[in-house]
This record gives structure tokens, C-alpha cells and sequence, in this order.
């Protein structure tokens, strides 16, 4: 993804004033609420958030609080929990982060102590998992080199708004064994072309049902078909096989245009 000139201009001079005061107060231990400070002037210097119209302290959900949130466009779209600057982060962490957002509807969240910054994607399920796709250290990064930088475009606000969060997370799920597994067990055309290469290889037809419990049962291990990270790829495979089935059940535009509104042919005789 193309990053502009002035983007990294920003991300570069940004962290160039803000990771020594990061270091220093990483140094001291300071206080969760002084590591806020810090990350807000992050968001804002670094990812280009406008502190004051974009970026909430303390925003209330059902009578708790998560220490950062951010708005676009007045939509809740981020949460953030901040630990402290000298603690290390840890899964357990973004739990109360997690629960926030499942709450709103928020799927993404970010876990840090100003140093490290982790990115998660909520996971709609029963019970609400979460997902970790990305972790960078600020302080051990070179934004002068582009594959760096790329990392810490993701965290931007530009970043954000263009999708390149949802754009890492389709890379990541393109060799994810959970889709693999979903693809495998619930697209039909997967499962036809299986019985096609069965029929080519053994000249024998198999129906659709043996070829799904056998992969079910005997071909794919079981982890990789329970659990919410499953569950998210089976309902994201049969989206997409909806979406397929119903859009070649719609007319294409020369057919509508061929036969009409009411379906009949328009008429090539000249009106008397």
C-alpha cells in the first residue's frame, strides 16, 4: 500500500521527538495515566489522530470505562487500553478492552504501554474471542525502512480509514488453517471439484455428504473446525457462497435490457 510523503514525514519526525520520551518514562515506571498522556500525544504527533476531535479519555460503557477510544467521523470505530509504560503486555490484558467493544459493536482494539502496540480483531462469537494481528515495538523500529513503516501505517489514522487493517488480516487469512478448513468442509465448489479430481483418479462417484464427513472426520483435525476462529470462517465462506449463488441468479445487464421490464422482448416494430 502506497504511503504519501507527508505521511511518513509525520511518522518519522513524530517518533524521532516522542520514542526517547517513551524510553524515559518506560525508565522511570510511571503511572498508568502519565503512559496515556504519551500515547495521546502518539495518536496525534505519530498517527495522525486529532487529539481533541477524534480521541476520548475514560469513554463510558455500560457504568465501566476503557481508557482511550477513538471516533471517526463521530462513529466509535477504535478502543485502546493503555497499561503502564514499564509494564509488560500480556493477553489478559486487552480482556476488559474486548468485552468494551464486543458491548458497542467495535471490532478492532488496541493493547499498549506506549512502546509495544498490539492490534486486535474482536471476534463476534459465543463466548467473544479476540485475535492478534499485529504487534510492533516503536521503540526498536526504523520508519525509514518501508517494510517498517508499512507496520506503523497500520496504526495510523490514514491507515485505518483506508483499510489496510482489514487488507493485513485477508492476507493473514488467506493461508489461515481455519479458513483452509472452512473452505474445505463448506463451499461446494471445493467440494465438487474433489469429487471431479475422485471421479478423474478412481472413476467412481461419490456423493457430497461422504466427502464432507470423511474430511470432518478423518482428514482435517478437529481444532481447526471448533472453536470462535472457526466458527468466523465457516459464517465467512458461506457469506461469500451466498453472495456467489445469488449474483448468478441475477440477470446480467443485456438480458435486463433484452427482454424488458415485464420480461418479454421489446418490440422491434415502429410505434404507429
Amino acid at each position: 500500500m502506497a504511503i504519501a510523503g507527508k505521511i511518513k514525514d509525520r511518522i518519522v519526525t513524530g517518533l524521532k521527538h516522542l520514542v526517547p520520551i517513551v524510553q524515559q518514562q518506560k525508565a522511570r515506571d510511571v503511572s498508568e495515566a502519565d503512559t496515556v498522556t504519551i500515547v495521546k500525544d502518539l495518536l496525534s504527533s505519530v498517527f495522525g489522530y486529532d487529539k481533541y476531535a477524534e480521541l476520548t479519555s475514560e469513554h463510558a460503557i455500560r457504568g465501566t470505562y476503557c481508557d482511550l477510544a477513538v471516533k471517526l467521523n463521530d462513529k466509535l470505530v477504535q478502543l485502546i487500553e493503555v497499561k503502564s509504560a514499564g509494564t509488560p503486555l500480556d493477553d489478559r490484558h486487552v480482556k476488559q478492552a474486548v468485552d468494551y467493544a464486543s458491548n458497542q459493536g467495535v471490532e478492532w482494539v488496541v493493547l499498549t504501554n506506549a512502546s509495544v502496540w498490539r492490534l486486535y480483531q474482536v471476534i463476534f462469537a459465543k463466548p467473544i474471542d479476540k485475535r492478534l494481528i499485529l504487534e510492533i515495538d516503536i521503540t526498536a523500529l526504523d520508519a525509514r525502512k518501508e517494510d517498517q513503516l508499512e507496520k506503523l501505517f497500520l496504526f495510523s489514522k490514514e491507515g485505518f480509514t483506508r483499510g489496510a487493517h482489514t487488507e493485513l488480516r485477508d492476507r493473514q487469512d488467506a493461508t489461515s488453517r481455519y479458513l483452509l478448513a472452512a473452505l474445505l468442509i463448506e463451499n461446494d465448489s471445493v467440494i465438487a471439484a474433489i469429487r471431479r479430481e475422485l471421479r478423474r483418479v478412481v472413476d467412481v462417484l461419490v456423493d457430497d455428504e461422504d466427502v464432507v464427513r470423511v474430511l470432518r472426520e478423518e482428514v482435517i483435525k478437529r481444532d481447526n473446525l471448533e472453536g470462535p476462529l472457526a466458527e468466523a470462517a465457516n459464517r465467512r465462506c458461506c457469506r461469500h457462497e451466498t453472495r456467489t449463488m445469488r449474483k448468478a441468479r441475477e440477470p446480467s445487464a443485456a438480458t435486463a435490457i433484452a427482454t424488458g421490464l415485464d420480461g418479454d422482448a421489446p418490440s422491434t416494430q415502429p410505434e404507429t
